[in-house]
């Protein structure tokens, strides 16, 4: 936290209320997936699904991600950060309010499809105007943008564990979380920067070739992992061990907190590690957290491996679109924008993937594929950054 307290000020003046203006979206972004985190438990129970039929629920959001993808770059380019993000955090406020709010299931796999549309455009507008401040002010600000998402992912998660304890249902904490959060996004936006998306994000989505492809499947293996946590850890905790629901739901905290921590110091630790070995370090460390959740049979060893898994995930990223960004013969905006994509395809894709499993098998094994992405991280890094010229 001391990092982020002492990186305002030290920017130009003109960019202290952008800066903080985006810290909140980051964090708003954060506390919506965990809000939604929160609830998988009580919506598969509210429209009485299976893992298969719950896990085909959350690939709809990942159809509505892709296709909001497909154009991203061109909306963001046309009507700028500022006003997709006002647009998009409505309508993402709106479909997690919305969650409980039918018995239908056709009515949930829409809500999805909003969901995972207006997640995804918020996030690209978010991100375009992070990389627009950080060229202004002439330094990284990258990795603390990104902390106030898993700051806002803790703290969602954390909010959702007690409300219950305090006798608020389950619809009533969806919508006073999304009025707050439009609020808080409605507010920001005010204070962002009036500009326009960057030409090359004007064309449609393309996929990575070459050594940047392979950068791309580690992006996305590590975003399947850490959606997994999202959408998985507090039914893990609740279904396997057999948790009540205020401590399930510390599960997505404690991923969050670590995660957030390992991020606001990512920086010191990328300057004192080299990509490879930080890389190899992320991945042993993300594969041990997750197998101890699930084969030590106690919640509270649960809580610790997906604290790990945080901890081990919490740097792929940035080292990942650094090496993106120096492939040659590519421009490092275009390289960072393909790993992300991907990443993000991944990152919607993959709880879909686990869910499937864990119908056909049990949620553990489903969960255990985030060892086997972990360790390929680990093995696979050394190869791709080595590619893209890193030590």
């Amino acid at each position: 936290m001391t990092s982020l307290v002492h990186a305002a000020p030290s920017l130009p003046p003109s960019l202290r209320p952008a800066a903080w203006a985006l810290r909140t979206q980051f964090f708003v972004a954060g506390a919506m997936f965990a809000t939604w985190g929160v609830h998988v438990p009580t919506v598969k129970a509210h429209y009485g699904l299976g893992e298969q039929s719950l896990a085909l629920a959350m690939l709809a959001s990942g159809v509505g991600a892709v296709l909001a993808l497909t154009q991203a770059g061109r909306v963001v380019g046309r009507f700028g950060p500022r006003r997709v993000a006002a647009a998009m955090g409505l309508l993402l406020c709106a479909a997690i309010a919305s969650l409980l709010l039918t018995q239908a299931y056709a009515g949930l796999v829409v809500t999805m499809v909003v969901f995972g549309c207006s997640a995804s455009l918020f996030d690209v507008s978010i991100n375009a105007e992070a990389s627009e401040i950080e060229a202004r002010a002439g330094r990284p600000l990258m990795s603390g943008f990104h902390a106030l998402f898993s700051l806002g992912g803790m703290v969602g998660a954390g909010v959702g564990s007690l409300l219950p304890a305090w006798g608020m249902g389950a619809a009533m904490h969806l919508m006073l979380a999304s009025v707050l959060a439009l609020l808080m996004v409605w507010g920001a936006c005010a204070a962002m920067l009036p500009m326009q998306g960057p030409a090359d994000d004007t064309h449609p989505l393309s996929l990575p070739r070459g050594p940047l492809a392979l950068i791309g499947l580690l992006a996305a293996l590590g975003l399947i992992a850490e959606g997994a946590m999202y959408d998985w850890s507090v039914l893990f905790l609740k279904q396997e061990r057999h948790s009540d629901v205020s401590l399930a739901a510390l599960g997505y905290a404690s991923f969050s907190l670590a995660m957030a921590l390992g991020r606001f110091g990512g920086d010191a630790v990328r300057a004192r590690v080299a990509p490879i070995p930080l890389m190899v370090l992320s991945g042993v460390l993300a594969a041990a957290g997750m197998a101890m959740a699930l084969l030590v049979p106690a919640a509270q060893a649960g809580l610790l491996g997906f604290a790990l898994v945080g901890l081990g995930l919490s740097n792929v990223v940035p080292v990942l679109f650094s090496a993106a960004s120096r492939i040659p013969g590519m421009a490092p905006a275009h390289g960072i924008a393909a790993v992300s994509a991907v990443g993000y395809l991944g990152m919607m894709a993959g709880p879909p993937l686990i869910g499937l499993v864990a119908e056909h098998s049990s949620l553990t094994l489903g969960l255990g594929c985030v060892v086997l992405f972990a360790v390929f991280m680990a093995v696979a890094a050394p190869r791709a950054l080595r590619q893209a010229g890193s030590p």
